[in-house]
């Protein structure tokens, strides 16, 4: 039976996780998936900024990358991909990818050496979904 559930109990959420990450570690012998979550807090320890992202099989995923929106061109976002880079390579990552739209300013990315490798034209409207990768450099931390 199969059933639609807007409000599914997170435990079986993480069922259907642990299922998957079971079978690929079975198949890859690998199970080193760590999130990779920072935070740009101001002085009152309120979060005006972060990146939540992820490495496992020597990638960087990053899911989230804001800014508060008075606080961009000041060079946090800069800051933030910088810092995650770094981790990624410090937990021996050599490629990063995500994906972007196309009103979420993609040319941040490019900026920072990222290339599109794939695009959903119309998603949403007449916007693009743009897949971004980027080779990350060991020697860039040292």
């Amino acid at each position: 039976m199969i059933t639609l559930e807007e409000n599914p109990a997170r435990q079986d959420i993480e069922t259907l996780n642990r299922a998957i990450i079971e079978f690929n570690r079975d198949r890859t012998g690998e199970d080193n998936f760590k999130p990779l979550i920072l935070f740009l807090r101001d002085e009152q320890k309120a979060i005006v900024g972060g990146i939540i992202a992820s490495t496992s099989w020597n990638w960087l995923y990053i899911d989230v990358l804001w800014v508060r929106e008075d606080l961009r061109k000041y060079g946090y976002g800069h800051s933030l991909l910088t810092a995650a880079e770094q981790e990624a390579i410090r937990r021996g990552c050599d490629r990063v990818f995500l994906y972007t739209f196309s009103f979420q300013s993609p040319s941040f990315y490019l900026k920072h050496g990222y290339e599109v490798f794939g695009e959903l034209p119309g998603k949403p409207g007449k916007h693009s979904c743009l897949f971004m990768t980027k080779q990350l450099q060991v020697t860039s931390i040292i």
